[in-house]
């Protein structure tokens, strides 16, 4: 992928600092078009706190960020959403007593030429939408407190690739769900991946990431251990790496395999 593309990401000696704590601690990283980065790690590892200054909710203490290879100043969620960055947080983030076309334009309604809320063609657009993306929900009419917990992933996926997300940021997609529900979402990754959206998927499970991702990154205690192409790992890999903080032996420290590896 490196060399073909230019990355859409590119997340560079990232530092975050609370009061005298390190929560990310000089970390790079980057997303390519079309493309699932794992970002994986214990509880306090710094991943979400890493991914919060790419969303906008926290500020680098230094470093420095590039989207599509241009500096970029994000320091809010309007900032990052300007930059067609998309964050789906593990509550979704939705209104249960609304339906789906309500909470895909939550914040950002369509309006008549009257000023009025153009109920028709914001159901319009969320059945195109979702159309493209789940063919099979037809609950549009429900609350989302009645949808599935895949359904409700789909909502809140279409919300934002109908704003333009070009960088999709989930937290945790597939916590909680049953095997249908996650084959859902990962039907739905595949879909946004096909669409050239490039994926940043936070988990502190490895089951969780592991099939879907192209590429993981794995921190501990706020560094970063290293990034890995999935292809060149196991599973028992990664969990060394999460639990040891240590590269897999037949790799060297930039991912490439060993030449006696």
């Amino acid at each position: 992928m490196a060399g073909l593309e230019k990355p859409l990401v590119e997340m560079r000696d990232i530092h975050v600092a609370f009061g005298g704590i390190k929560a990310v601690d000089g970390v790079t990283c980057d997303l390519y078009p079309g493309e699932v980065v794992g970002l994986l790690g214990h509880n306090g590892a710094g991943k979400s706190t890493l991914i919060k200054v790419l969303s906008g909710a926290y500020q680098a203490s230094t470093g420095e960020i590039r989207i599509d290879g241009e500096k970029a100043s994000i320091r809010n969620a309007r900032d990052a959403r300007a930059y067609n960055i998309e964050t789906i947080y593990q509550t979704l983030a939705l209104a249960d007593n609304l339906d789906a076309a309500a909470n895909l334009f939550l914040g950002r309604e369509l309006l008549t030429g009257s000023g009025m809320l153009d109920e028709v063609k914001m159901e319009a657009e969320t059945r195109a939408i979702m159309g493209r993306l789940n063919p099979n929900f037809r609950k549009f009419a429900a609350p989302v407190a009645a949808l599935s917990g895949g359904q409700r992933q789909s909502v809140a996926i279409a919300r934002a690739v109908y704003f333009n997300a070009r960088i999709l940021i989930m937290d945790e997609p597939t916590a909680a769900l049953g095997v249908q529900e996650t084959k859902m979402v990962s039907d739905l990754i595949k879909q946004l991946k096909a669409e050239k959206i490039g994926i940043f998927l936070i988990s502190h499970d490895i089951h969780d990431v592991f099939d879907l991702s192209d590429r993981l990154t794995v921190m501990k205690n706020g560094r970063l251990v290293g990034t890995v192409r999935t292809v060149d790992v196991s599973k028992d890999d990664v969990l060394g790496m999460i639990i040891l903080g240590e590269m897999p032996k037949h790799l060297n420290p930039d991912g490439s395999r060993r030449a006696d590896g």
